[in-house]
């Protein structure tokens, strides 16, 4: 299982990997605010390399339940751009872009970005799959409805599982079909976009039915109103929850984890690919060969 990005490729038959958030915005649900200067946002986009981060995700503009109107992608280049200039080539990790503007993708691409993550999966502007296409990136395919503006409304399922499933095969299709190899696609069930806390629960049980798409899945838990629903955490509380949920979600086929806490993922990780094994070899992130801290190998 391949995932190839403009740096490298990351062979996940080997090992995982875990992507740390970057929010350059004022109202992200977690942590609006605190990374909207260039220096905040190197530093922190620092910090979490020194942790075992494997990627960047920046993100200009949050997705969270509530947030109103999105902002238009000249705003969120002007939020991002900055901080893309500032960290590409500083950090010796790829750079994944969080946007479902293609003029924004591009211009982060053209900034040195690896990858771009749309959690529309294509459904704003499919022009997105063709700068991947020129440029050799990554791709993550998100499951959600009505983005930009409608994310959040309720949904009803008959299978939620069985719908995400047939959303990113035809989402995947029409990547591919816009010139996107499939070895430079993963593919995120979207938990917590467009579904309530039960069905974002019964599409991680699922996990196993995604796999069979032949594509890593990217799993998105970290702090989430679910696992409020299941603890009664509050945001700053829910740490140990999400961490109890990507180890499940590893367990049952997630390869790829976007996290606001990275050592304590990539510790969790660890432990959890020590003991369940789960036909993983602890291999070294092979698009960045100089590090020494391989994320997934246990400890002598």
């Amino acid at each position: 299982m391949i995932f190839t990005h403009r740096l490298g490729s990351w062979d996940l038959s080997r090992g995982v990997r875990v992507v740390g958030i970057l929010n350059v915005t004022p109202d992200s649900f977690s942590d609006g605010g605190r990374f909207v200067s260039i220096e905040d946002a190197v530093a922190h986009a620092e910090r979490m390399a020194s942790d075992g981060a494997d990627a960047i995700d920046i993100g200009g503009q949050t997705t969270r339940p509530g947030a109103g109107e999105a902002v238009g992608p000249e705003e969120e280049w002007r939020r991002i751009g900055p901080v893309v200039s500032a960290i590409a080539g500083r950090i010796p990790i790829p750079l994944s872009i969080d946007t479902y503007w293609a003029d924004v993708a591009l211009r982060a691409l053209e900034a040195g970005a690896a990858m771009v993550n749309d959690v529309s999966g294509l459904g704003v502007c499919p022009e997105i799959a063709d700068h991947v296409a020129a440029t050799g990136a990554g791709l993550v395919l998100m499951h959600s409805l009505g983005a930009p503006a409608r994310l959040h409304e309720p949904r009803e399922y008959e299978d939620v599982t069985d719908e995400v499933r047939g959303f990113l095969t035809e989402r995947l299709r029409i990547a591919e079909g816009r010139g996107v190899p499939s070895e430079r696609i993963a593919l995120d069930p979207g938990i917590g976009f467009s579904k309530r806390a039960d069905q974002s629960l019964s599409v991680l049980r699922g996990l196993q039915r995604l796999t069979s798409l032949g594509r890593p899945l990217y799993i998105g838990v970290s702090r989430k109103s679910f696992l409020g629903a299941v603890t009664d955490r509050p945001v700053e509380g829910r740490l140990a929850a999400g961490l109890g949920a990507t180890v499940a979600a590893f367990a049952l086929g997630g390869r790829i984890f976007r996290t606001h806490d990275v050592r304590e993922t990539v510790d969790a990780l660890r432990v959890a690919q020590t003991i369940l094994g789960a036909g993983l070899d602890g291999a070294a992130n092979t698009s960045n060969p100089d590090r020494t801290r391989e994320i997934l190998e246990p400890h002598p």
